[in-house]
């Protein structure tokens, strides 16, 4: 029933392959997703649009992207892997490329409807590929590795972005995502073997009752609501990061790109070795700690006035270790609940839920912080009540799921 505590198994060179792969097509994805918010200050002017306007292009993406997941679900099952990666894949690339090439708002929505609409899926076709390729004792480092993507779209990704469009415009960063995804799409169509088991487990039903069977099962809804939440309170924060780092923390804007560097290169760090502690000590445990340093971290970062920049990245950091102890012992705990049939279904509508939570979260940040006539942002601390409210909530849901699950992961 309890997890214990044993040496983690090493991985066949394929599977590194498979690791690689899979974590660079995150980067990708997440760095497309994250590049937006610190183009702002470019694009705003270039476009003559509004900051109101501006928050509807970053939401666009969330919900554009939580439809297609929601959509894709039904057929999530049906195709190898492989072929559903390489057909959401080349749709994420031409979106791009359109980003990188319209010159109003409005085409610019579009093109980021598009993007979300094909970029949204791809997190959840991943995830399923490591749940069907990789046994629950080596999850937790794949997710952890996979995880750390997160972490290089901030280091590698966003100063690269913004020093990019420093010298040749807001539209390169995204024709410089173009570039590199075409690579990656090259890798998984020679390299990457079919990913197929899953399809003889199939009965023949239709996307519909395939997608409704698999909302209607009470673990699964139960699941559903906890990454619903983690999603919410997760993403409070992150629009307002680099406003409030400039406005409150009293951070020189040209020190940012320094604090992307800072933080993502110990994420990068950070993500493996939480991965490990998974595979070591157990999801549930690390998840609980992850937790608790959260809550602390949240409630000392928003409460923050002018700090000295060393401090802001101290802070930002420890944050970060809090962040990823929850996000990665979360994952591969919700990858033990849906039965092998079901798991394309199950992680295309989490991941769906996760980018609405998202831009949910976002909108609701929105309407609770405001920002004073010197650029100061009020009210930045109430998110910080948000987030410790859904932080309990969500340890709460775990432990049921935990207590719950089949076999103790």
């Amino acid at each position: 029933m309890h997890e214990h505590t044993h040496r983690p198994e090493p991985f066949t060179g394929y599977q590194k392959f498979v690791v690689a792969l899979l974590a660079f097509l995150q980067f990708t994805i997440i760095l497309d997703f994250m590049i937006i918010s610190p183009l702002g200050a470019m694009m705003m002017p270039a476009l003559k649009i509004s900051p109101a306007q501006f928050g509807i292009i970053v939401s666009v993406y969330a919900f554009s992207a939580g439809t297609a997941g929601f959509l894709a679900a039904g057929f999530a099952d049906r195709y190898d892997r492989k072929k559903l990666l390489l057909f959401f894949y080349t749709g994420f690339v031409l979106g791009t490329l359109m980003c990188g090439l319209v010159n109003s708002f409005e085409m610019l929505v579009a093109a980021r409807l598009i993007t979300g609409l094909f970029g949204g899926v791809i997190g959840s076709i991943v995830f399923a590929i490591v749940t069907d390729l990789f046994p629950l004792e080596k999850r937790g480092r794949v997710m952890g590795f996979v995880q750390t993507a997160f972490a290089a779209s901030q280091v590698l990704g966003l100063p690269a972005g913004l020093y990019i469009s420093n010298h040749w415009g807001w539209k390169a960063p995204f024709l410089m995502i173009v570039g590199i995804s075409i690579l990656a799409g090259i890798f998984i169509f020679i390299y990457l073997r079919p990913i197929d088991a899953h399809l003889k487990i199939q009965s023949d039903r239709n996307p519909f009752h395939h997608l409704i069977e698999t909302v209607a099962k009470p673990r699964h809804l139960h699941a559903f609501a906890t990454t619903a939440l983690l999603s919410l309170g997760g993403y409070m924060l992150m629009p307002f990061g680099s406003a409030f780092t400039v406005h409150n923390l009293g951070i020189d804007v040209g020190n940012l790109p320094l604090i992307y560097l800072v933080t993502g290169l110990c994420s990068i760090l950070i993500g493996p070795l939480v991965g490990r502690a998974c595979d070591t000590f157990g999801n549930f445990h690390v998840f609980v700690f992850g937790s608790m340093l959260s809550v602390v971290m949240v409630l000392i970062y928003t409460q923050l006035g002018v700090t000295p920049l060393a401090w802001v990245m101290l802070v930002n950091v420890v944050m970060f270790v809090g962040i990823f102890s929850r996000m990665i012992p979360s994952q591969t705990l919700m990858s033990v609940i849906p039965a092998p049939a079901n798991r394309g279904a199950f992680m295309s509508l989490s991941s769906s839920l996760q980018q609405v939570a998202g831009g949910v979260a976002s909108v609701i940040a929105g309407l609770i912080v405001v920002q004073g006539p010197d650029g100061i942002l009020q009210h930045f601390e109430i998110l910080g009540y948000v987030l410790v409210g859904t932080t309990a909530v969500t340890m709460i849901l775990m432990w049921t799921i935990y207590r719950a699950l089949p076999e103790q992961s």
